[in-house]
Order: structure tokens, then C-alpha cells, then sequence
């Protein structure tokens, strides 16, 4: 019988955030005897995070599934194309097609709040303190939105400007930050496997073990598949 394989996660943030977004899913996976890469870029231009995030890929074993958060989703949408990825699982995030910019999706639909509380300042996009952070991460604790704004990293101004491989999509069902009828659209078009949850733009922070059985999924699924190869 052909030894199962433990697929390797890499991890794709988001705007206004980094790799450590994903601290309550990395010490499970990495438990559960998965590699686990958080893939770290400046936010500066799209080619160069999916550069940043190609290159991670050389420090896990495939097969690898590829997670994405909010415009972490049009990175792992390009990145994924890399033959190492054999599953996508998007959280509360984009997914443009092959004609549009993450700037270009959003604007299909209405303008979430999120975006009615930005600074911008020296070419890059900032939460405003107060009113900022509640509508990128309204239902953490205090302490924790404390947190989120402290370590915010913010993207530049103009970084706004795949359907082979099987695909998996959170769908925050309070977020406003990406309007989730986007999160709803974007997964129908990709064929994505939907769960709906009750959160904010951050459920892998506010509800990390649905999150995680997402991810548990996509897992098994590329398992089962190098079984029956």
C-alpha cells in the first residue's frame, strides 16, 4: 500500500497584516505533522508577493496546499499555477480571474466600511486608530484589535491597480472589509468548496478550528489523491 503523504501548508496574508495572522492555525498544523510556511512580502507590487510566495514554496515538501487571506487570495490565485500546489483554500478573500485586478473585483460590488476608514499616507494605505480596525476585525477582543492595529502593515497605494486545481473558500459572512456577496461570487466562479462562517475579515483569528477543518479537508482531499495515483 503507497505511503500516505503529509501535504506542507503555506500561508498568504493579506493587506494590513503579516504571516503571524495565522499564529492560531500554524501550531496545529504543525502538530498534526504538516511543514508550515508563512509566506512574508512587502505589499508593494503583485508580482513581487507571488515572487515572495513562489520562493517559500522551496522550503516545504510537496504536495503543497496554498492558503490565502482577503488579497492573500489573488496572490495564491497566480502562485498556485507553480506545479507544486495541488489545493487552494481561500479565507474571506479575492479571486480575480485571469482579467481582473483585486481593485477591479471589489469594484463589482458595494464599498465595504473598511475603506471608509483608511489614511493614506507616504504612498501607503493605513487603518485610521479608532475606526479602522473594528471593520477589518470587529469581533476580536480589545486587546486583540490593540494587536491588529500595532503590527498593521500597511500596502501600497497602487497595489490595487485558476480553476484547474480543486479549491476550497471561507466566506466571512460579517466581514467589511471584502463584501462577502465578492467572497460568495468569487468561490461559485472558481468552483470552490464553500463553508459560510459567522466573522469579521479574520475568522483564521476569531474562529480558528473552522477554519482549520477547512484546511483539514484540502488535506485529505490531495492525500486521497496521491493514494489513487
Amino acid at each position: 500500500m503507497p505511503k500516505q503523504i503529509k501535504p506542507s501548508i503555506v500561508f498568504a496574508h493579506g493587506i494590513w497584516a503579516d504571516g503571524s495572522c495565522f499564529q492560531k492555525l500554524i501550531p496545529t498544523l504543525r502538530a498534526e505533522g504538516h511543514d508550515v510556511m508563512a509566506a512574508q512580502y512587502g505589499l508593494d507590487t503583485l508580482k513581487g508577493d507571488v515572487d515572495a510566495t513562489i520562493r517559500t514554496f522551496g522550503r516545504v515538501s510537496g504536495p503543497i496546499v496554498l492558503v490565502g487571506h482577503s488579497y492573500g487570495g489573488t496572490v495564491i490565485t497566480h502562485a498556485g499555477m507553480d506545479p507544486r500546489v495541488a489545493a487552494l483554500v481561500y479565507i474571506a478573500a479575492l479571486g480575480p480571474d485571469e482579467t481582473e485586478t483585486s481593485q477591479s473585483e471589489q469594484e463589482k460590488f458595494p464599498k465595504t466600511e473598511v475603506f471608509k476608514n483608511i489614511d493614506v499616507a507616504d504612498g501607503r494605505v493605513w487603518l485610521k486608530p479608532v475606526s479602522g480596525v473594528p471593520c477589518f476585525a470587529g469581533d476580536l477582543s480589545a486587546e486583540e484589535q490593540g494587536v491588529v492595529y500595532a503590527t498593521h502593515f500597511a500596502p501600497a497605494v497602487d497595489l490595487f491597480t485558476q480553476k484547474s486545481k480543486p479549491s476550497w473558500s471561507i466566506v466571512a459572512t460579517e466581514d467589511r472589509a471584502v463584501h462577502p456577496d465578492l467572497q460568495r461570487f468569487a468561490a461559485k466562479r472558481m468552483g470552490a468548496t464553500t463553508v459560510e462562517l459567522k466573522s469579521s475579515h479574520v475568522p483564521m483569528l476569531s474562529r480558528p478550528r473552522e477554519v482549520l477543518d477547512v484546511i483539514r479537508n484540502a488535506v485529505k482531499a490531495v492525500q486521497q489523491k496521491s493514494l489513487a495515483a
